[in-house]
């Protein structure tokens, strides 16, 4: 009778490790900064009907790199979550920390699981605040570990050497415009020291939580012709597109 092979717990989990980072490290990145306003989501991708960054509910989105069929199904749920969760008690319940805690639990399930395969995923989850110090952002592993980054954060392709470059540029109170620039400038970066690409606004994907905005809902996506007006370094940009409150309508009285 042969010997069953062996493998000890710690091996087999840094190589299950192994095997997500290699998947995650596949993708194209997804840039997260702070700005004056908010929060920006910058991510490069080609498609307009498969999105890397999404809104979850009222001051919440999501951000993903890696399989997609994982993360939608992961964005899916947390979709699903917010809605009962604020329909049971109050909106106001629904928290990206709360969020975060139950892809925290999935994932982690998911990757000591030994009849299933880890997700090749990694996550970004962000709620903007009534003010930049209130403004959360989690990074969240597929192993379930949850970090809690401050002003700027990027998953997916060469992270870091693209946090590396924001970690020397970025700084709080930018405009919309110049936040922008600077993740697409991050994200045009050769790894390897030659010339940096040029990333049209057909190539980003980008959206914001804009504390500003009068709607109870923050998230906003930003496309073409105001995507390159903002490339193009011009800040009143930010402000197009926006919906304006319904007019009051006259009184008889």
């Amino acid at each position: 009778m042969s010997t069953p092979f062996y493998v000890s717990p710690q091996q087999a989990m840094a190589d299950r490790a192994e095997y997500a980072r290699k998947g995650i490290a596949r993708g194209r990145s997804v840039v997260v900064l702070t700005y004056a306003d908010g929060i920006v989501f910058v991510a490069e991708n080609t498609s307009r009907a498969l999105h890397k960054v999404s809104e979850i509910y009222d001051k919440i989105a999501f951000a993903a790199v890696g399989r997609y069929n994982e993360f939608e199904n992961l964005r899916i749920g947390g979709v699903r979550y917010a809605d009962l969760r604020g329909y049971s008690y109050d909106r106001a319940d629904v928290t990206a920390r709360g969020l975060a805690n139950v892809y925290a639990q999935t994932l982690g399930t998911i990757f000591s699981s030994v009849g299933e395969k880890p997700y090749e995923v990694e996550l970004i989850v962000a709620e903007v605040g009534r003010t930049t110090e209130e403004d959360q952002i989690y990074r969240l592993t597929p192993d379930g570990s949850i970090v809690d980054e401050k002003n700027y954060v990027v998953v997916g392709g060469n992270a870091d050497s693209i946090g590396n470059y924001l970690g020397q540029r970025h700084r709080g109170g930018m405009g919309l415009s110049e936040a922008v620039r600077l993740a697409v400038d991050s994200l045009a970066r050769d790894a390897n020291g030659g010339s940096p690409r040029t990333l049209t606004p057909e190539q980003l994907e980008v959206a914001v939580l804009d504390r500003q905005r009068f709607q109870q809902r923050k998230f906003k996506r930003i496309l073409g012709g105001q995507l390159g007006r903002l490339l193009d370094g011009d800040q009143s940009a930010a402000a197009d597109d926006e919906e304006k409150p319904a007019a009051t309508p006259p009184s008889d009285e």
